[in-house]
């Protein structure tokens, strides 16, 4: 048994694992016959320090590259399975979270009763993601499925690429969650809460086997398999990304700086590569970067389903 395999055998699957599995089923079965269908992953994933768990090591991401090419790839005419970070930003919803959204409401009263309405200046904004969520929801085309750990993640990553494999080069991967490289093994976890009365504890986070290569070469091995690096150090960018080209021969690494992320990414392949960005009317306009990913991808898929690349 390979490493991967031990390391996946180990990990408890999912609370309603069984369900998802039968939604996944159901929607590749309904959908997959005529459409282009994308996985997209999104959002960070946790490492509990305990089998009770209160501690945990988490990985930064807010999901916002995720859940806003998920509409995009609607918009392009994908059906879309979205695993996400639970309580991380969601398509449509997340234009309705926070302070941001109560700002664009008011209260008026008339005949003794109290009614919300949305800001005029607003409503205008509003009426295209809400005609979009209803597209989506009406056609079906959008299947969401929360994790939290990485145990999760790696569950409903497997179940929806071995789903997807039915479907041959119409299905593509995106893989835009941020996973956590190390883990704690279940046999190194306490049962209980850790006591700080008992000192700081020793922790040994060991390497997470890299589930790409399993995935590319086994799980799904048809699809259009696009992932992400996220950098600090632009001058280890390019290098990694074609490195891990190489290594798992899926298609394309979309990397990208932290700091510049939301206006400037790089498309990585084998032997090449470019920028694509906003630039400074684009920012203005809020415009996003997420809408040229996804109009790039959308066109290279189509000329991979053609046998074009």
């Amino acid at each position: 048994m390979s490493r991967w395999e031990e390391f996946y055998e180990s990990l408890p699957p999912p609370d309603g694992f069984d369900d998802a599995k039968q939604r996944l089923h159901e929607f590749c079965k309904r959908l997959g016959a005529k459409n282009k269908i994308v996985l997209v992953t999104s959002g960070g994933t946790t490492v509990p320090l305990e089998h009770n768990t209160v501690r945990f090591v988490d990985n930064f991401s807010a999901g916002t590259r995720g859940s806003a090419s998920a509409e995009y790839f609607l918009s392009s005419g994908y059906a879309v399975i979205f695993i996400f970070r639970q309580k991380s930003l969601e398509p449509f919803a997340r234009h309705f979270m926070g302070l941001k959204f109560l700002n664009m409401l008011e209260m008026a009263e008339e005949n003794e009763c109290l009614s919300i309405k949305v800001k005029g200046s607003h409503v205008e904004g509003l009426r295209p993601v809400l005609e979009q969520y209803q597209e989506a929801e009406g056609s079906g085309r959008l299947l969401q499925l929360p994790f939290t750990t990485l145990s999760d993640y790696l569950w409903l990553l497997r179940a929806a690429s071995e789903c997807l494999s039915s479907i041959g080069p119409r299905a593509m991967l995106y893989l835009a969650a941020a996973v956590s490289d190390f883990y704690v093994p279940t046999d190194k976890m306490p049962t209980h809460k850790m006591q700080s009365n008992e000192g700081p504890p020793s922790i040994s986070l060991q390497l997470v086997p890299k589930m790409l290569k399993p995935l590319v070469n086994i799980w799904v091995p048809n699809a259009y398999v696009v992932s992400f690096k996220l950098e600090t150090d632009a001058e280890l960018l390019i290098k990694k990304s074609r490195e891990a080209l190489n290594k798992y021969n899926h298609k394309l690494v979309i990397a990208n700086i932290l700091q510049t992320r939301k206006y400037k990414v790089m498309f990585v392949f084998p032997n090449h590569d470019y920028e694509v960005n906003l630039n400074e009317d684009e920012i203005k306009k809020g415009i996003e970067i997420e809408s040229k990913i996804v109009d790039d991808l959308a066109k290279k898929h189509e000329l991979y389903i053609g046998g074009m690349v």
